[in-house]
């Protein structure tokens, strides 16, 4: 027997074999609330049901998982909306719970990976901690963006406005009252040395309203800030039992702890469920995708995956580019002269997910091959590249091995 489970309310639609070639079908709707759910779960228990298929919209399937997950006994299985929407003709809630009962039941649509609890509750976490990277991010520009609008250049003149000095300055912008010289004096370090340019661009009158905007703006960075340590604190506790991963992966280049904290979150210990590192990839989007025809291949971009996952691996793709001697600082610079820096930069996060399967599937660290590794993989090739370029400055090359050489000296 499968059963369907949808929105707000949850339409359930149960089928089973009735003998015959014939099908029973029920239907029941129930609240979203706790007690609905547990009343939802009681009914799966008494009709018998041993599979359970839920659409995946948005987050409403969550709370539904996890209560029939605590309730156990259930084969869950949530499935993607594209695959469950290609067949349908006539739309309602009921008909769409009877439709993904028949998809199910004929085998017709694939699991979506859904990792244990625990990885989904660190998940909570690593997604809100981007939310939070957002907004401090976009209060940050406004505050600039206040300031140009004054015409205070403070963003020309410090490279981090918010550092220190920039600090200690804005504080005095806020409170007023301090000429441009004395608010210059709040500079330290080697910011010393561009105390007439500081000054320069502190010669702006600032009204008093906007001064007041400048306030409520910096305190809200602040504010997101210290909610960012927060959840630091706790993803650093959550993160304590995969400590042993946590080490191998930030010995990768390009990943820090706060990238293997969410490709941890995002995708677990466990990864049998992916058969090959291919379809690991393909799963996180950072794999090519395929459109082939009559023999005829037609380039597309990359198919749609886990957006967080995408965006740490390109983060970590575009911090391993500008590592000397890595290997992904090579194949993202051959590639960038050819496809450009995008596509250079989702191929080397493409990298990025094949060294994860490895190390986490087998449990070794990161071997780097070094920045020329392609280069002097084939001999042949770098070779004749290396005589092309020679014979464009205007030389005349004869290759003749070590070997050979030292054989014709002696």
């Amino acid at each position: 027997m499968l059963c369907r489970v949808g929105r707000s309310p949850l339409d359930g639609c149960g089928v089973r074999d009735a003998g015959g070639g014939r099908l029973t079908k029920m239907w029941r709707d129930f609240r979203t609330i706790s007690a609905g759910l547990t009343e939802l779960a009681a009914w799966l228990v008494e009709q018998g049901v041993t599979h359970v298929a839920m659409e995946a919209t948005g987050v409403y399937w969550m709370p539904v998982y996890a209560a029939l997950e605590r309730a156990g006994g259930f084969d869950l299985t949530v499935v993607n909306p594209h695959q469950a929407k290609a067949f349908r003709k006539r739309k309602t809630d009921i008909k769409d719970a009877e439709w993904l009962a028949y998809l199910v039941r004929h085998d017709l649509v694939n699991k979506s990976f859904v990792p244990a609890k625990p990885f989904r509750d660190l998940r909570d976490l690593t997604r809100y901690r981007r939310t939070l990277m957002e907004t401090q991010a976009s209060e940050r520009r406004r505050l600039i963006k206040l300031l140009e609008a004054v015409g205070v250049k403070l963003a020309e003149v410090l490279s981090d406005v918010f550092g220190v000095s920039g600090r200690r300055i804005l504080g005095a912008l806020i409170a007023g009252g301090q000429s441009p010289l004395e608010m210059a004096e709040f500079a330290i370090g080697q910011l010393r040395r561009k105390r007439t340019p500081i000054i320069d661009a502190l010669s702006v009158e600032i009204e008093e309203h906007r001064r007041r905007l400048l306030a409520i703006q910096l305190a809200r960075v602040e504010e997101a800030e210290a909610n960012i340590d927060a959840v630091d604190k706790m993803i650093k506790d959550r993160m304590a039992p995969y400590d042993e991963h946590l080490g191998l992966f930030v010995g990768v280049p390009g990943i820090d702890w706060v990238t293997a904290a969410t490709v941890i979150a995002e995708v677990g210990i466990d990864l049998s469920c992916f058969p090959t590192v291919n379809h690991f990839a393909a799963w996180r989007g950072v794999c090519p995708g395929n459109n082939e025809s009559a023999g005829k291949k037609t380039p597309i971009g990359a198919r749609k995956g886990n957006p967080y996952l995408v965006t740490a691996l390109c983060n970590a793709a575009t911090s391993a580019a500008r590592t000397r001697g890595s290997f992904f600082k090579g194949a993202y610079h051959r590639i960038k002269r050819k496809r450009g820096g995008g596509r250079a930069t989702l191929a080397v996060a493409h990298r990025l997910a094949i060294a994860i399967y490895h190390m986490i599937t087998k449990k070794t660290a990161f071997h780097d091959l070094g920045e020329h590794h392609n280069r002097t993989r084939d001999k042949r090739r770098a070779a004749k590249q290396c005589v092309r370029r020679l014979k464009k400055l205007g030389f005349a090359v004869i290759l003749q091995p070590i070997q050979d050489a030292a054989a014709q000296g002696a």
